[in-house]
């Protein structure tokens, strides 16, 4: 494999220093062309001094679409990690596709919430998506073994979060702590929170028809809280081919940057003598209702997805901030959601400005529903 170049948005992140450790430890391999953070500038100027990236492709403030836009379509990066979380991730996203790069996803959002719009850059610039996501990652893995027209489900395994196993009225006074108590994986607050309520796998089911050409009928979810497979293919015979890990988000990071070639280095190998058991349950709707309005969301299509994205991203910040109960979270954007697919109001999504005023609608009224909510509480 040629030498690549990465630019990595997202680099101070749970997955953008994972990334930096992948590139730490295969230089000849990889070189860090530039560099994009939030508010952490002390890491991210220690990271652009270890990598040599030059002042000018080292940015902070990720709420700068135009600046994240710019870095992703680089002519001297010819990988482009999105590792930024949310919506703000949309216009680095298209940008990178446009430009015909290699696009290393991990923000979902932007995927879900503009599918058609970053399906028509990908057309036009040529460029590809390579899921980093541990469940994509294993599912693009696991296609492998077969052609497309012989796919019958795409398998999504969800950990089940810190509260799987309780009912709705034993998760009525969880706190922030509490749901930030992942008990696999160590990420960041939004998608910790996602994965206590099981949003994060609704999101996922909308990632994997935009990114496998699958009818939401063909893609389901079984509850894993091993988190050791990370995702399976059913074919039509009934062969089912899974890709099998311990919890590593370096592997998928690994092998997004250079496939079809897989990392020297084995993150996330097994010990088979050690194990244990593998065990998968249905998950629990009524306690979890995030999965299923994903479903609907998706179904509706157009601008559905991404009034689900923003209500969401909306009702998690409202949680964190102790402002509406963990309970609430389902209730804000099933009556947001709800509002756009009982009143057919979701809308043609054919370019950014379709985007972004289905993401402000659902901000809008997620807000308004947080508001009387929280008082009440």
């Amino acid at each position: 494999m040629s030498r690549r170049r990465v630019a990595v948005l997202g680099s101070t992140g749970s997955v953008g220093t994972q990334a930096l450790d992948v590139v730490r430890s295969h230089r000849d391999d990889y070189e860090v062309v530039a560099l994009a953070a939030g508010r952490n500038t002390d890491l991210l100027a220690a990271q652009a001094a270890e990598f040599g990236v030059p002042a000018d492709r080292a940015r902070s403030g990720l709420d700068d679409g135009g600046a994240l836009a710019g870095l992703a379509a680089l002519p001297e990066a010819d990988v482009v990690l999105n590792a930024v979380v949310g919506f703000a991730g949309l216009p680095a996203t298209i940008a990178a596709l446009e430009a015909g790069k290699r696009l290393a996803l991990a923000n979902k959002e932007s995927l879900i919430a503009g599918g058609p719009v970053v399906r028509a850059a990908r057309e036009r610039g040529g460029g590809e998506i390579i899921p980093v996501d541990s469940e994509h990652s294993a599912l693009y893995q696991a296609l492998r073994g077969g052609e497309r027209r012989e796919v019958r489900t795409l398998i999504l395994t969800a950990s089940g979060g810190p509260f799987r196993g309780r009912t709705r009225d034993e998760l009525v006074s969880v706190t922030v702590e509490d749901a930030l108590k992942h008990p696999t994986w160590t990420m960041g607050a939004k998608i910790t929170i996602d994965s206590s309520t099981l949003m994060n796998k609704g999101l996922e089911v909308i990632e994997a028809h935009e990114l496998f050409d699958v009818d939401y009928d063909q893609v389901s979810v079984v509850v894993h809280p091993q988190s050791v497979v990370h995702g399976m293919v059913e074919f039509c015979d009934g062969a089912v081919i899974a890709q099998l890990s311990m919890p590593d988000m370096r592997l998928p990071i690994g092998l997004a940057l250079g496939a079809p070639d897989r990392l020297d280095e084995p993150f996330g190998a097994i010990d088979w003598s050690t194990l244990g058991s593998l065990t998968f349950e249905t998950p629990d709707l009524s306690a979890f209702p995030c999965l299923a309005l994903a479903y609907d969301a998706g179904r509706t299509g157009a601008g559905a997805p991404a009034v689900l994205s923003g209500a969401n991203e909306v009702a998690v910040e409202a949680f964190l901030e102790r402002r509406i109960p963990w309970v609430a979270i389902g209730d804000v954007n099933a009556e947001v959601v709800g509002d756009v697919v009982e009143g057919g109001a979701a809308g043609n999504v054919r370019d950014v400005a379709d985007v972004l005023e289905a993401d402000g609608f659902a901000r809008e009224r997620a807000r308004a529903v947080v508001e009387r909510l929280g008082r009440a509480a």
